[in-house]
């Protein structure tokens, strides 16, 4: 399996890149949310990938965060009839904490609007995917709408830290706020979760 390349970008299109690794160049499909993160030709370039196998073609797509990974892997292999040419579209038209927001809230009007994906398709994606987005998904989108603090951001990480280890969001919200009263404002996001978890 190859799990990233490491080179020298070759040449870069909006839903492509070539990278030259020791020699060696390959193609790799991206969305276009990691072509605009992209340095220029010839700069120093890291991607995360996935490479897919099929009976007529090897195809390695990359990304340039693992978060953007991770929510390819999570639709090719949790949403039925979802490929990954539609999940390359899907993280083309919505970054994936507005794209998280969406399932968890059920807005399939605005899942639907990105191309390749109809109507169908976005009530299957809310529908499978909504138990793995949850409420920590409603809650980093609804975050990332508002300009955040570092102090503000520091709780927020927290918070979605311990709702992804299953606090409910108030639950979540009230310990964070009593280890920070406790703690400190140099305290770090690990040492409020792991007071919280403590607590807990």
């Amino acid at each position: 399996m190859i799990t990233f390349l490491h080179g020298k970008l070759v040449e870069a299109l909006p839903t492509q890149a070539v990278v030259d690794v020791h020699g060696v160049g390959y193609e790799v499909l991206i969305p276009l949310s990691s072509f605009d993160k992209l340095p220029a030709p010839g700069g120093d370039v890291k991607l995360l990938t996935q490479l897919i196998v099929r009976e007529d073609a090897h195809t390695l797509y990359g990304f340039t965060s693992a978060t953007e990974r991770d929510l390819f892997r999570l639709l090719i292999h949790t949403v039925s009839g979802i490929g990954p040419k539609t999940a390359l579209n899907i993280l083309s038209g919505m970054n994936p904490v507005a794209f998280r927001g969406a399932v968890a809230n059920g807005d399939v009007k605005s899942l639907s609007q990105i191309s390749g994906v109809g109507k169908k398709t976005a009530e299957r994606i809310v529908v499978e995917l909504r138990d793995k987005v949850g409420a920590a998904g409603a809650w980093e989108a609804a975050s990332a709408q508002r300009a955040l603090s570092p102090a503000d951001q520091k709780t927020n990480d927290a918070v979605l830290a311990l709702m992804a280890l299953g606090f409910k969001q108030p639950e979540a919200h009230d310990a964070v706020r009593v280890a920070q009263t406790r703690l400190g404002a140099s305290v770090t996001v690990e040492g409020l979760v792991r007071a919280c978890l403590k607590k807990g």
